[in-house]
């Protein structure tokens, strides 16, 4: 057996414990012997020797350049680097894996360095014309900052060659004292990783800013090179990424507890306890609808409806209930049917019912039909404060998501009227699909069917010549409004035609849904057009004025949501399962694997709360732990068991169980600091308090920042309980408790 001492040197240099006791001078020999006994106890003793070799620096007037060995010569054109200070860096390569490369950069500084931007660029030795990044940099001022680094990953891919940048996370998780950051310049060939304080700018990028200091001693920054030609690497590319991510930094993490223990019964209890006592006043809405008894819970409710809260309620939006692509009451509702099927509980059963015979009663016009029922609004002055409050349900009315181009018209402030809101057809096709599966699993409501064909019978006509369905329809015309109307939102309604031909046995349904989904896969996934309604039309607006179907020029990319990518997955999947053609499960395979890149492989040391197995929401956007990751838990789960891929149902319960972190209860102390710190009037009346995400400003700190003012109990806590009662009847207890 042969000792790397390469491996032996580079652990003594890198281990806290084992650093020199003058960080400027040679050897400390506890800490060589220390190094020495951690290599052998954690098999770091090689079978042979191992691929490590320094590589030679050139410096010149400030700027370094890298060494590349021959090897790497066909992928790698070039390697270069700032010094920081005066000091020129030590670099280590290392191959740990066949065609994966380990780059580790170290400096001994003998005084304190302030500097404001280091960074190192890598310059393919090929054109690329595929590129992948987790955050958009439209400018050179521009960059990835590490609040993005959920699955961090820098790709560049030709026919023939591709390359995947991975920042090195063990570094990183020992939180260095100045911030890392990405960047992809696809106009000039280049791959960054840098290091620089940065700030958020609007639109929600993040840019270089002044201020950056680094102490005496050793600093150091690494990051890991996929190269290949592998026709598998080159049809996924974010395969080989995930796993490893996976593998090294996700795997341990989750058999270890994280994000969450196994036992998810009591938030659920929380949920509905919450929902439906503690702030029932709040969040429980029943009234009469033309003679019918209906109700839901209202869509947001703030902290100002707290029963802790010391001052006077202020709504923070128009009081509604949603059956909209997001805010689902209809979901919500299915899954308080399951539990209250199970702990055979009458009255919430009842609550259940009530909110089924809501949707059913959305008035419509030729089969398409509103999705959102709201009151009227008005500002009372109590005490000299302006507050928002309902007139109540006695001034009802229906519309539709007030996220669209009409509401939000470019360059105006958004106008906040589902009264004048088009139809959408994505939220049409997930409503009638929800009511599939309703009268499928819980119970034979013949009204339900009756609907879904109904709304079905006037979808069909609006598909175009390529396959597509239309985003939005004029309410009047009901004509499309030429806004996305080749978009994979039509995905969404490929789901949906596909299990009412399965249910109905009418052939028409399936065709239709199969022309649609070969049109996504046609003009959508090669090119990664991931745009839908969120990616332009919710809390990022960037684009809709000059970005619609176009590339950001410098980083060879659209705008994405990770929402689009879900529903053409799932649509996948279906066909899969229709059609029994393999092409449609390893194609879907890679629009899983990119919606996985958006999700949290690892726990940064600035992430105040469990993120691992959380999802953000797009490349221009700051979410974790976005409450999107409870409807994609069983899909994940669903294309492990077909493939035989644990990691994905790892990744899939991961996902379901980070539906809860954000929580405020005692089964999450970590998240009820946070919680404490922001709210310090939060009490036990407020156990099941959930907020839709975290971080979604781009900041986080230990204070608090980052934790939110509201919940939606339709994309929070209701729709995590949903899922998780969902996942109980599928798959039993179980299986939603392994670990390994």
């Amino acid at each position: 057996m042969v000792i790397s001492w390469g491996s032996i040197v580079w652990y003594w240099r890198r281990s806290r414990i084992c650093r020199p006791f003058n960080s400027n001078t040679g050897l400390n020999p506890a800490g060589f012997f220390l190094a020495l006994v951690f290599l052998t106890v954690s098999g770091c003793i090689q079978q042979g020797p191992k691929d490590i070799a320094n590589l030679s620096v050139i410096e010149n007037e400030g700027l370094c350049s890298v060494a590349v060995p021959e090897s790497l010569g066909a992928y790698i054109q070039s390697l270069s680097c700032s010094q920081l200070g005066e000091q020129t860096p030590e670099i280590t390569l290392e191959r740990i894996q066949e065609q994966v490369w380990h780059f580790r950069l170290e400096f001994i500084l003998e005084d304190q360095v302030f500097q404001d931007d280091w960074q190192i660029n890598l310059v393919p030795a090929f054109k690329p014309h595929f590129h992948w990044s987790p955050h958009l940099t439209p400018t050179e001022q521009t960059v990835i900052d590490q609040h993005c680094f959920r699955s961090p990953a820098l790709i560049a891919a030709s026919q023939s060659q591709s390359l995947v940048l991975i920042p090195d996370l063990d570094i990183l998780k020992m939180d260095p004292p100045v911030r890392w950051y990405m960047d992809l310049d696809a106009e000039n060939n280049t791959l960054c990783l840098g290091m620089s304080e940065s700030e958020v700018q609007r639109g929600l990028f993040f840019a270089r800013k002044p201020g950056a200091a680094y102490p005496s001693g050793l600093v150091e920054i690494g990051f890991y090179v996929f190269l290949s030609s592998g026709v598998s690497d080159l049809e996924n590319p974010w395969r080989k990424p995930l796993a490893f991510l996976w593998d090294r930094w996700g795997r341990d993490l989750f058999e270890a507890g994280q994000p969450l223990g196994p036992e998810l019964s009591p938030y659920i209890d929380h949920t509905y306890n919450w929902a439906f006592q503690s702030w029932g006043k709040s969040v429980w809405q029943e009234f009469e609808w033309q003679g019918k008894t209906v109700g839901a819970p209202v869509f947001i409710v703030n902290v100002t409806q707290s029963p802790n809260y010391p001052g006077e309620i202020n709504e923070r939006e128009f009081r509604s209930i949603w059956n909209q692509a997001w805010f689902s009451s209809l979901r919500s509702a299915s899954g308080l049917y399951r539990y209250a099927r199970r702990t055979k509980d009458q009255a919430l059963l009842q609550k259940a019912l009530l909110t089924k015979e809501l949707a059913l009663s959305a008035p419509g016009n030729q089969g398409f039909f509103d999705t959102v029922i709201a009151t009227e609004m008005e500002r009372v002055d109590i005490k000299g404060e302006k507050l928002n409050r309902s007139k109540g349900w006695k001034t009802a009315f229906w519309g539709n998501s007030d996220r669209n181009p009409v509401n939000r018209p470019p360059g105006k402030p958004r106008i906040r009227d589902v009264s004048i809101a088009p139809y959408h057809v994505l939220d049409m096709s997930w409503t009638a699909l929800l009511m599939l599966r309703w009268y499928e699993e819980l119970e034979i409501d013949s009204r339900l069917l009756a609907f879904a064909e109904s709304y079905a019978e006037s979808l069909l006509p609006l598909q175009d010549a390529a396959g597509y369905f239309p985003a939005w329809l004029d309410k009047t015309t009901l004509q499309p409004l030429g806004i996305l109307d080749r978009s994979p939102e039509s995905s969404m309604s490929v789901t949906f035609l596909l299990k009412l031909g399965e249910v109905t046995g009418n052939s028409a349904y399936k065709d239709a849904a199969l022309s649609a989904l070969n049109a996504v896969i046609r003009d959508i996934i090669p090119v990664g057009r991931w745009e839908d309604f969120e990616t332009y039309w919710s809390s990022s607006s960037y684009g809709s004025d000059h970005l619609i179907g176009k590339k950001i020029a410098r980083n060879n990319m659209y705008k994405q949501c990770n929402f689009s990518i879900f529903w053409t997955a799932e649509a996948l999947y279906e066909a899969f399962c229709s059609t029994q053609e393999r092409e449609y499960l390893v194609l879907g395979q890679r629009v899983l694997d990119e919606l996985l890149m958006t999700q949290a492989s690892w726990q940064p040391p600035y992430m105040y709360v469990n993120v691992l197995g959380g999802f953000g929401v797009m490349n221009a956007d700051g979410e974790w732990l976005d409450s999107r990751q409870s409807l994609f838990a069983e899909l994940i789960i669903r294309y492990g068991i077909e493939l035989e891929q644990e990691e994905y149902i790892q990744r899939g319960l991961a996902a379901l169980r980070s539906s809860f972190v954000m929580m405020y209860c005692p089964e999450n102390p970590k998240t009820g600091l946070q919680w404490e710190k922001k709210y310090p009037f939060f009490g036990p009346e407020d156990y099941g308090f959930t907020m839709e995400n975290y971080g979604h400003g781009g900041v986080t700190s230990r204070e608090g920042e980052g934790m939110g003012v509201f919940t939606i109990y339709d994309w929070g806590n209701g729709a995590a309980s949903e899922a998780y009662n969902r996942l109980l009847d599928h798959y039993g207890e179980e299986f939603l408790h392994r670990q390994k």
